[in-house]
């Protein structure tokens, strides 16, 4: 219930639909609560059944019968349901309850039926529900081993065709296409259960390739066919395990299929799950195949994926190593991956040497990995290092002159006791980059970085020299009001004219927030009534604009 919310129910149904589901909370009848799912009947121009799904793939899902629902929306009869659910939360339990005691009953009454009792509604049932038929004809045959039979069957379950309407199953239908696809997966472990795991192994691996081919025209954004692929590779593996197949055949597939040979975005099949089912054999034969794979196309994310796990796998810190080593990114990150995996093998000179060779082979500095620079300089923080810290810290401000890099830099010398030497330096570039307009950073970052250091009146200075944006304008003004009322008025005024041009509920606040710091300058100048002034003349422009006239009103303005 945790995800049932009136926020969540908006948020899927949009404002207007929810609006309309108020409306119909008098419509819901039959109500029926279970684990995990809740159905109902609503009563709008027709009759319409209902389900929500409290705990589906994707979280809240629903299901109506009614044009909008069967578009794969999120209707206003679901959002009905869902209101009504809320309110009738404290009786959650007791229906749940009921519709238990309904199932036990049930339960009960049919173990109390004759073999021949139970035959004659089974047989009832069949003939009245041509889908369960179906089901059952698929189960007799996967349990006395009728591959031919099954094989045919789980192709009919798989063909999304049915459910395509113009050529694509679309949202509404891909529920029913996956729970129809669900029973290919119950087939091929009858399969197994009955003795028959070989076979298993052949359908899993046919319908892993026919759901690979469905996906591509299914609207799947619930995640239920991705259900299903998890379901099949697991169906998979318990086959092989009861099987026993050929160690090597299993690991050729299983590495064909995790370099994406055979892979189909769907059944997310991990090699070493089936250590067991492999052997010692079948483990030496995966390794060997891995690795003529990555050296094969040793930039290959697949390759250097299943290399990498399989060295994890087996403790091997240098072939991870290698790995990573066999692609290195200009911009040190995987320098920075190898150095961490030597840390965590307690290799700690080896891994500062590769995280210094990063910087060190890093075509610029300006686009290095800033984790790799973070890195080295806890590092020669750590051991007492300060000087490179500092140093390091200098040379990627030099590159990039960013106020963050600028942050940087001084945390680092403040704790080499060096910071008044390189702030005067950093500023030095800042105020030359300020001073080409058509530079890579232009003049903003020293505002910035003067901003940061609390030095109000240098950051003044600089703007009125060289420009500053906006935002800039605000925070000087802001942070001068007190000392500098008469400058701090002027930029709230410039900044509050091109506002009083624009609509809207954002920008009358940050109107209302102007108006309070000139109000603000006012009473410092003493001239509070030259302000009533501008206000009065304000309003009298402004009126039309009544979501502004009552912000206005509520601050007093």
């Amino acid at each position: 219930m945790r995800g049932l919310t009136e926020a969540n129910l908006k948020k899927l149904a949009g404002a207007r639909s929810f609006e309309r589901g108020l409306g119909y909370l008098d419509a819901v009848s039959g109500v029926e609560v279970g684990d995990g799912w809740v159905t109902a009947t609503v009563h709008g121009t027709e009759r319409y059944e209902v389900e929500l799904t409290l705990d589906g793939p994707g979280g809240l899902v629903g299901a109506c019968d009614c044009p909008f629902g069967l578009e794969g929306n999120f209707c206003k009869h679901l959002v009905a349901l869902g209101l009504r659910v809320l309110a009738e939360r404290q009786s959650l339990p007791r229906q749940r309850k009921a519709a238990r005691e309904r199932a036990q009953d049930l339960d009960r009454w049919l173990s109390a039926l004759s073999k021949d009792e139970l035959l004659a509604v089974l047989r009832e049932l069949i003939g009245e529900d041509r889908q369960l038929r179906r089901r059952l004809e698929l189960r007799a045959a996967s349990v006395r081993g009728d591959l031919v039979a099954v094989r045919a069957r789980i192709r009919d379950l798989l063909d999304a065709g049915p459910f395509a309407r113009y050529g694509y199953v679309e949202y509404a239908d891909a529920r029913a296409y996956a729970d129809q696809a669900g029973q290919a997966v119950s087939a091929i472990r009858a399969l197994t259960g009955s003795g028959r795991a070989a076979d298993a192994i052949t359908l899993a691996r046919e319908a892993m390739r026919l759901l690979a081919e469905a996906v591509e025209s299914v609207d799947d954004s619930d995640g239920w066919l991705g259900q299903i692929g998890a379901d099949l590779a697991d169906a998979h593996l318990e086959a092989c395990r009861a099987a026993r197949p050929d160690p090597e055949e299993l690991a050729r597939w299983l590495v064909g299929h995790a370099l994406g040979d055979l892979d189909d975005g769907l059944t997310d099949i991990d090699p070493l799950d089936y250590e067991d089912a492999l052997g010692e054999e079948g483990m030496a034969v995966l390794r060997k195949s891995a690795v003529e794979a990555w050296r094969g196309n040793r930039r290959g994310w697949a390759e250097k994926n299943l290399m990498e796990r399989l060295a994890k796998a087996g403790g091997d810190v240098d072939t991870v190593i290698a790995v990573h080593a066999a692609d290195l990114t200009p911009n040190g990150h995987t320098h920075l991956v190898i150095a961490r995996v030597l840390d965590t093998a307690q290799r700690c000179d080896e891994a500062l040497t590769w995280a210094e060779r990063g910087i060190r082979e890093s075509r610029d500095l300006s686009a290095v990995d800033t984790a790799l620079v973070d890195y080295l300089c806890d590092r020669y923080t750590r051991a007492g290092r300060l000087p490179d810290a500092v140093a390091l810290r200098r040379d990627h401000f030099g590159a990039r002159r960013s106020l963050l890099a600028y942050q940087q830099l001084r945390a680092a010398s403040r704790a080499a006791d060096r910071w008044p030497a390189e702030r005067d330096g950093a500023l030095d570039l800042l105020r030359a980059d300020a001073g080409r307009p058509e530079g890579r950073y232009g003049g903003p970052v020293l505002i910035d970085a003067l901003l940061d250091d609390k030095d109000v009146d240098a950051a003044w200075q600089a703007a009125t020299r060289w420009g500053a944006h906006d935002r800039q304008w605000l925070t000087l003004a802001d942070q001068a009001r007190v000392g500098r009322p008469t400058d701090a008025l002027a930029v709230y005024l410039r900044l509050a004219e091109p506002l009083t041009k624009q609509t809207g509920n954002s920008v009358y606040e940050q109107l209302v927030a102007l108006l309070l710091n000139i109000r603000d300058c006012h009473h410092r100048l003493g001239t509070d009534e030259e302000f009533a002034v501008y206000v009065a003349a304000l309003r009298t422009a402004q009126k039309r604009k009544r979501n502004l006239m009552r912000l206005m009103d509520e601050h007093g303005l």
